[in-house]
């Protein structure tokens, strides 16, 4: 029995690695915290396995591999052990299926719903046939039916050919929008971060230091930041994120993993 539980204390995972690595790396908790941008209490829950102050599945998986690569561990590794650490510990829970029975008591409610909404459609095809039965019963008219046919004749000949060659000009629309993608107040500074070939821990502020964004990006996803007077950014891992300030691509040889902090204002990029 002894031998059991002193196996499963020996046992890696994603916080026993990650401390290790980090005292490997003669670093401090201070120091990965600086370099990251991860909060020191979340770094101290980290190593110790508690995830619940990371926010959520999405936010712990973008901290632990920021960590990872700030100390030196493999990102890969570490998602496989956190993957096995968070599958065997909602099954013991028995609060679980409780709040799903409550959860799925409500939902028999939706079919009520769907009901009141054929009723609907019931109401109005009867009124739509009404309408047009009554409509046509006003039409049975004889001389009705011959004056509208005469009407109907001349009106093309004569308003007919001038409107449709004063609607031709409207596919001609499209053309602003697409410029308009690429338009940005010119008295505003506008950057815009894409995740390619893998995701990355941002953070934005604005110039009065406000914080506009800290997450994870993930792969093809992207955000957009916008400030009267200044952007500063932190990278986490600067080499798979895409910059586009006032809508002008930067070219940059950033590399994945490489930590950055960058500032923009409304008249960049002046040096690329």
């Amino acid at each position: 029995m002894s031998n059991g539980n002193s196996s499963a204390k020996d046992r890696p995972s994603v916080g026993r690695i990650l401390q290790q690595a980090r005292i490997d790396a003669k670093l401090t908790v201070d120091e990965v915290s600086s370099s990251t941008r991860v909060r020191i209490p979340i770094v101290h829950a980290i190593e110790q396995d508690d995830f619940s102050r990371c926010g959520g599945d999405v936010y712990a998986r973008g901290h632990i591999r920021t960590l990872a690569r700030a100390v030196g561990a493999d990102p890969a590794e570490l998602m496989e052990l956190y993957n096995g650490q968070q599958h065997p510990e909602p099954q013991p829970l028995s609060s679980g299926p409780l709040f799903e029975a409550e959860r799925i008591r409500p939902e028999p409610r939706r079919p009520n719903w769907t009901a009141a909404m054929v009723a609907a459609i019931v109401v109005v095809v009867a009124f739509v046939g009404f309408t047009f039965f009554t409509g046509s019963e006003e039409n049975e008219d004889p001389g009705t039916v011959a004056e509208g046919s005469r009407t109907d004749t001349p009106d093309p000949r004569e308003t007919g050919a001038p409107e449709a060659t004063e609607e031709a000009p409207e596919p001609d629309a499209p053309a602003p929008s697409e410029s308009a993608v690429a338009a940005v107040p010119p008295d505003k500074v506008t950057v815009r971060a894409t995740a390619e070939g893998g995701s990355s821990w941002v953070s934005a502020k604005d110039s009065n230091g406000r914080l506009l964004f800290e997450g994870v990006i993930e792969e093809g996803d992207s955000q957009t930041f916008k400030d009267d007077e200044q952007i500063d950014l932190v990278l986490g891992n600067a080499g798979v994120v895409q910059l586009h300030v006032n809508g002008r691509e930067i070219d940059d040889d950033f590399e994945r993993g490489q930590v950055e902090r960058l500032t923009y204002t409304p008249g960049d990029p002046s040096e690329g």
